[in-house]
């Protein structure tokens, strides 16, 4: 059966986008899902303010609990902003790793681009511990886009073995891992407890300067990912076939490796390693809207917004008033998912 399809082309841009007629209905409903999840969880705590509260709180209005602005606005809406702005970064990041490698497994934890973001910002805990904040992004970052270059360049032979690309990953992410914990252990012991809260992978007592550090890098990155869905199509063909369409490969890897590395520095400056993420929201998206990048990219960013504000209401509600890292939810969650994806994926 022939799809159909819908070309949208931005009047100021020179650019187009081809995207089945479903996605924009799965967008829609994921929206409005996510949107329920995070006015779920922002009313979810040992002081439980009801939905319509939760609203009325948000956007300005009177309530009947003067107290409810400061446990909104304060305590907890920049927490799920935050939680909703790591998932998108950690979702692009998967899903523009998955389709550079061509390889269904591969993830920002998984290959260690993880663990070069985590070892720079840990670096930067424990030697300057009064480094502003700004400034853990811009070291996450750095440590990303270092790492997956190199393990590009590593799992490089005539072309990208997906289990190549596993091997090495795995690898080096155990060799960073090594180094992170060197830190933590010659660390001054102020440092190194704030380090160690942050590499469980927690957005516990995230307030508005961690959304100010966050959300610049998204506002700038995520449109340019958006931007190279559709060379993202092509390169997924392979490089032989992606020259043979007129692609510049070269130009145009180098370009989306950036954006995959900056998303996951940035998601994992202000909330640590939270794990899986990147695998799990691309395998969901293709589900929905199948391969197409140009409809999965936002499939997947607000698939992976949607599954850690989920994951930090469950870690906050399972064991109350006990809170877990949301970074150990998405672990449970995800590690059983890897394993049948490549148990599934072991033929190809």
């Amino acid at each position: 059966m022939r799809k159909s399809w819908l070309i949208i082309r931005p009047r100021l841009l020179p650019i187009s986008f081809r995207i089945e007629r479903r996605v924009p209905t799965v967008l829609l409903v994921l929206v409005l899902v996510t949107l329920a999840a995070i006015v779920i969880n922002v009313g979810q705590g040992e002081y439980p303010i009801p939905p319509l509260a939760v609203l009325k709180t948000i956007v300005g209005l009177p309530t009947a609990n003067p107290d409810y602005a400061f446990i909104v606005n304060v305590l907890r809406l920049p927490r799920t902003l935050v939680a909703f702005g790591v998932g998108v970064g950690l979702a692009i990041s998967g899903t523009i790793l998955q389709g550079l490698t061509r390889n269904p497994l591969a993830d920002p934890g998984i290959i260690g681009v993880n663990a070069g973001a985590s070892l720079a910002a840990v670096s930067l805990i424990v030697l300057f511990p009064d480094v502003p904040l700004f400034a853990l992004p811009l070291s996450a970052f750095a440590g990303a886009l270092v790492v997956a270059i190199f393990i590009y360049l590593l799992a490089w032979d005539k072309g990208s073995s997906p289990i190549r690309l596993i091997l090495v990953g795995v690898g080096i992410a155990a060799i960073l891992g090594a180094l992170t914990n060197l830190m933590v252990t010659l660390g001054e012991i102020n440092s190194v407890s704030q380090a160690l809260v942050w590499l469980a992978g927690s957005v516990y007592g995230r307030g508005w300067q961690h959304v100010g550090a966050l959300f610049p890098w998204l506002a700038v990155f995520v449109p340019l990912s958006l931007a190279l869905s559709m060379p993202l199509n092509t390169l997924s063909l392979g490089d032989d076939l992606a020259r043979g369409l007129g692609a510049r490969v070269e130009w145009q890897r180098g370009l989306l490796l950036l954006m995959s590395a900056a998303m996951a520095g940035a998601a994992v400056a202000v909330a640590g390693t939270i794990g899986f993420v990147g695998l799990m929201a691309p395998h969901l998206g293709r589900q929905l809207v199948g391969p197409n990048h140009e409809g999965l990219m936002p499939t997947a960013a607000l698939m992976g917004g949607l599954i850690i504000v989920l994951a930090d209401w469950l870690a906050r509600v399972l064991f109350a008033p006990i809170e877990l890292p949301c970074g150990a939810i998405t672990a449970a969650v995800g590690a059983p998912y890897f394993l049948y994806l490549l148990v599934r994926n072991r033929k190809r």
